[in-house]
């Protein structure tokens, strides 16, 4: 009963990290982030490091109807280093244009660190502004949202119509 209430917390804080990274899942980054001891994924994509911790939450289930305490005790712990470590990363995400260690290939990397953190704000925001038009309700207020929800999605296919041009560019650069 204890565990089923454990696994049922972890599923939840799953699913929440999941939707605070969801901004950052399409990401790359230029190299791996997480020591392999941490993650075996060798991905760049941050999304592949969440597929990794949804599958440990999986086997985790597993070993705990078949009672293999050693291996539910390992991979439990190894499960929670794995989500703090991705909470990290999500919290200074937006320190990363700061780090030159992430940028050898100078400003190119730069513009697209910038971009994608451009991007992420943007769906932040757009998703604050569909919560808020849930919850409204007068005719006025819900136009009024959803002119902002149109100018957001027009910034965001900007934005991304810029970063596929960065890419292209690193592309051709790396090449």
């Amino acid at each position: 009963m204890k565990t089923d209430r454990l696994l049922q917390s972890l599923q939840t804080q799953l699913q929440q990290l999941c939707q605070t990274l969801e901004p950052l899942a399409q990401h790359r980054t230029l190299s791996a982030r997480f020591d392999q001891q941490l993650f075996q994924t060798r991905s760049t994509l941050i999304n592949d490091y969440l597929q990794e911790c949804w599958h440990n939450l999986d086997a985790l289930t597993l070993h705990v109807r078949e009672q293999k305490t050693e291996q539910v005790a390992w991979l439990a712990e190894h499960l929670v280093a794995q989500m703090e470590a991705l909470a990290r990363e999500g919290a200074t995400w937006s320190l990363r244009h700061h780090d030159s260690a992430h940028l050898p290939a100078g400003r190119r990397h730069a513009q697209l660190l910038q971009h994608q953190e451009y991007e992420r704000r943007l769906l932040a925001m757009k998703q604050q502004r569909e919560a808020q038009l849930r919850n409204v309700e007068t005719l006025q207020a819900q136009q009024r949202l959803h002119k902002e929800i149109e100018a957001l999605d027009g910034r965001l296919a900007r934005c991304r119509h810029a970063l596929a041009g960065i890419e292209r560019a690193l592309a051709r650069q790396t090449r």
